[in-house]
């Protein structure tokens, strides 16, 4: 969907609809908790977790798809830092092997 090796390759279709969402409303948290229904709180959430997303992955130079996937599904909240660790260590270790 977008251009390889950027960030954009973590945007989800949901995300892409968040952000074109965002830039309509002129960036105004508070006019587009009102789109979404919810709290402004709740709003400032989710572009948190996106920004994480972004940066987990422009932070990452080396990184490859799976790790990048990996990375932005924890700068999402999708799993904890328990799990990200667990899953990114036994990544790392497969590939010392093969």
């Amino acid at each position: 969907m977008f251009a390889e090796g950027t960030w954009l390759e973590l945007v989800t279709e949901e995300d892409a609809a968040f952000i074109k969402r965002f830039i309509l409303c002129s960036g105004s948290l508070k006019e587009l908790a009102g789109v979404y229904g919810v709290s402004y709180p709740t709003l400032r959430l989710r572009l948190d977790r996106l920004i994480e997303k972004i940066r987990a992955y422009d932070h990452v130079q080396t990184a490859d798809a799976y790790e990048k996937m990996l990375r932005g599904f924890y700068a999402e909240g999708a799993i904890s830092e328990e799990a990200f660790k667990s899953l990114l260590s036994a990544y790392k270790q497969k590939n010392k092997k093969g």
